[in-house]
């Protein structure tokens, strides 16, 4: 698909540049007033929700731009930041009618959105105009956040060049660590370690930047969070574990990595329920290979079940085979008094579970 397309809005012409953003072509009369290039098509920019990032909210959280018709120029230098167009946005701070330092609605920058865009020749030039580096969106995101968020690593350096603060949190408590780890950007987390970020950096729920990049199965992250001096078995609030998280995305090779790294193999979230139990549960039998060589508790845990139990319930045959193997009592009941045997009515597994029981009974 082209980068614009030509729509119609209540009767007049825009153009509607990727990610939603509108442009009205009425603006080409603003800038004529203060001498647009011929080659300037559009100006006046509104704004629609940006596309959803991935996994979870909080630090990946993109921003909408909530423009205002009363500020034709402004937005037209939002649009230019946001779409790269340097001359325009040059020619809109020289013509002395656009602070460096506008804001949307919301509190968004110009700055902001070049460093959001990757457009590190429309940062220079703001930054080299006097645009403060470390103003804070409403939901408390700065240029260097939204950087570090889209892995724009030469943006986060330039930006560090001129006093970006690693300190700063979004209302759910993300920094820009956090976002560069949430979404695997590797190299930006080395860039912001080197300048400070705290890898001990948590959201408000307690989640860390190695929780966030073992629930991506981001491992190069892993590995230099680890390196740095990540804990491994530092929980979120509710207790959920990085190695809880990555069974249960069924990031096998995060798994090992942080097994390897001292992960305790047993840690249970705050409703009893661990890393094999879960895998089980959702039948990644990569995850339960791993976790089995390190000997994982097979029997029944805090709230009442088995892994064993939730691989029979899940109706995995492999998964009942991977946990007979290694030593799964299919004799246990659960806190319903339940065998496995009860519940599946799956003629395979009950031949795999009648298969172990005779044995242990002789």
């Amino acid at each position: 698909m082209s980068e614009c397309w030509r729509v119609d809005v209540c009767g007049e012409c825009t153009v509607r540049a990727k990610f939603g953003v509108f442009v009205h072509a009425r603006v080409w009369q603003v800038l004529e007033r203060v001498h647009a290039a011929p080659h300037v098509q559009c100006a006046r920019a509104r704004a629609e929700r940006a596309p959803a990032p991935p996994v979870r909210p909080g630090p990946g959280s993109c921003f909408i731009l909530f423009l205002q018709k009363e500020t034709p120029l402004a937005n037209a230098a939002f649009w230019a930041a946001r779409r790269g167009n340097l001359a325009l946005l040059k020619l809109l701070l020289n013509s002395g009618r656009v602070d460096v330092d506008c804001r949307d609605s919301h509190g968004t920058t110009l700055l902001m959105v070049a460093a959001y865009a990757g457009h590190i020749d429309c940062v220079r030039e703001l930054v080299l105009q006097g645009a403060d580096i470390n103003l804070q969106r409403e939901s408390g995101t700065t240029a260097l956040f939204f950087a570090a968020q889209q892995g724009h690593n030469d943006v986060v350096r330039f930006l560090f060049g001129f006093g970006a603060s690693t300190e700063f949190r979004t209302k759910d408590g993300a920094t820009a660590l956090l976002a560069a780890s949430q979404y695997g950007h590797m190299q930006v987390v080395e860039t912001l370690l080197k300048h400070g970020a705290n890898i001990h950096d948590q959201l408000y729920d307690g989640a860390t930047a190695l929780f966030l990049a073992a629930q991506g199965g981001y491992l190069d992250v892993i590995r230099l969070l680890l390196a740095s001096g990540a804990k491994v078995n530092q929980p979120r609030q509710d207790g959920t574990a990085p190695l809880w998280i990555a069974s249960q995305m069924g990031h096998s090779e995060v798994v090992r990595v942080m097994l390897l790294r001292g992960a305790d193999r047993d840690a249970a979230r705050n409703d009893g329920t661990t890393a094999l139990l879960k895998a089980a549960n959702k039948g990644y039998n990569d995850v339960i290979e791993e976790l089995l060589k390190f000997s994982p508790t097979l029997g029944i845990l805090k709230n009442g079940t088995s892994a064993l139990h939730a691989a029979v319930l899940s109706g995995n045959i492999k998964t009942v085979a991977l946990l007979l193997e290694a030593g799964a009592d299919p004799s246990l009941r659960n806190k319903a008094n339940e065998l496995p045997a009860e519940l599946t009515k799956n003629e395979r597994i009950l031949r795999l579970l009648r298969s172990k029981e005779g044995p242990r009974k002789s």
